[in-house]
């Protein structure tokens, strides 16, 4: 008997240490945490904006001529510089060709009675020459050279003429109207094509007169104003432009956003006539958040895993504000100085590992 309980003595001795490491390597890792905390943040006021495009422009004929080709029609995407369409230009070859002929003509006349105004010169140096034939020569001179300049002038406008049957886009854009059909005689000014850039634009935006006063502050534009974009990122405004005058109906006054380059239609899907939600920076507030890394969405519901105490995981359902660059704004679910799992995965490991088991007709089932 004394032997049976010396070994039964000895074998608890050995296996207990074990159980005291078992114990200890099943204990979880501690979690990282981040306290929900109140940030000071500016006071936002948002209101609807239209896009628009800051270049705008109808291109005109700037010569007469029939419509002989149109190569972009409405919604079109053009280049700066493209062939929108084309003036038939025949006669306008034939007068740059007679304008050329006359050149060359006057040319040769100079050339003539220079030779002839040099001889008669020379003659009127030695005495052989009368003064008036002298003053003959010279007037001859003068108005070949006359001549010259004249035919100079009427080729530089006929081969002007014959570029303006081509019509070229000033800018990239696009091709909003089309106003001119193919064989229709298009005179100086007659519009051929509207259009817009997509490479400038700007938000213009209605903004009660009680606000005014906020968005007229003496900080800078850029801090002032933002344009929330469709992609859920924001864009600080590069210039504001209040008009001095309100709306007599609304009472409101009309205030244009510019966007800084490169927020153009390629880079964030912005196109003229969009709605935008446009903030303006009215004062400051106290608001709670959380950072980014915590938030998880679980189906249809926004949550966080709040740690209590002795290292306690719950899902707390919350409610979310506005984004920031680094977390969010909370609305309704958490208090100041809550805990919250930075890494929501290993937290939701943690909290099945922590979830009493019920045994309910010989089976173990498990609650989250």
């Amino acid at each position: 008997m004394h032997s049976m309980r010396s070994t039964l003595f000895l074998t608890l001795f050995v296996l207990t240490p074990t159980f005291v490491l078992a114990d200890q390597a099943a204990s979880p890792p501690s979690l990282t945490t981040a306290p929900a905390e109140f940030r000071t943040l500016p006071r936002e006021y948002r209101l609807d904006g239209i896009v628009e495009a800051v270049k705008r422009s109808t291109v005109s004929a700037q010569t007469q001529g029939q419509i002989q080709e149109i190569l972009y029609d409405v919604d079109d995407f053009v280049e700066k510089g493209a062939l929108l369409a084309r003036i038939k230009d025949t006669e306008h070859r034939t007068r740059v060709s007679q304008a050329a002929a006359d050149l060359k003509a006057a040319t040769a006349r100079l050339r003539q009675t220079q030779d002839e105004h040099d001889r008669s010169a020379g003659l009127y140096r030695q005495k052989n020459v009368s003064e008036s034939a002298m003053d003959k020569a010279r007037a001859e001179l003068a108005s070949a050279r006359a001549e010259l300049e004249s035919a100079t002038a009427r080729l530089e406008a006929a081969q002007e003429q014959l570029a303006h049957t081509e019509i070229r886009a000033p800018y990239s854009g696009i091709v909003t109207q089309r106003h001119v059909e193919l064989g229709e005689i298009a005179s100086p000014g007659t519009p051929i094509m509207s259009g817009i850039s997509l490479d400038e634009l700007r938000v213009t935006v209605d903004v009660p007169q009680s606000v005014i006063p906020a968005v007229r502050g003496d900080t800078d534009a850029s801090q002032r104003a933002w344009v929330y974009l469709p992609d859920g990122t924001r864009v600080a405004s590069g210039r504001l432009t209040i008009f001095p005058f309100a709306d007599p109906g609304s009472n409101t006054f009309k205030v244009r956003v510019e966007l800084p380059p490169g927020e153009g239609a390629s880079d964030r899907a912005l196109f003229p006539g969009m709605y935008v939600k446009t903030s303006f920076v009215v004062g400051e507030k106290s608001e709670l958040t959380v950072p980014k890394s915590a938030v998880v969405q679980r189906s249809e519901v926004t949550g966080v895993y709040v740690v209590g105490e002795d290292d306690h995981i719950h899902f707390r359902q919350i409610r979310l504000g506005r984004t920031l660059a680094d977390a969010y704004v909370v609305l309704a679910g958490l208090s100041e100085g809550e805990p919250v799992a930075l890494d929501p995965i290993a937290a939701g490991a943690q909290l099945k590992a922590q979830t009493p088991v019920r045994h309910v007709d010989g089976e173990d089932q498990t609650h989250d």
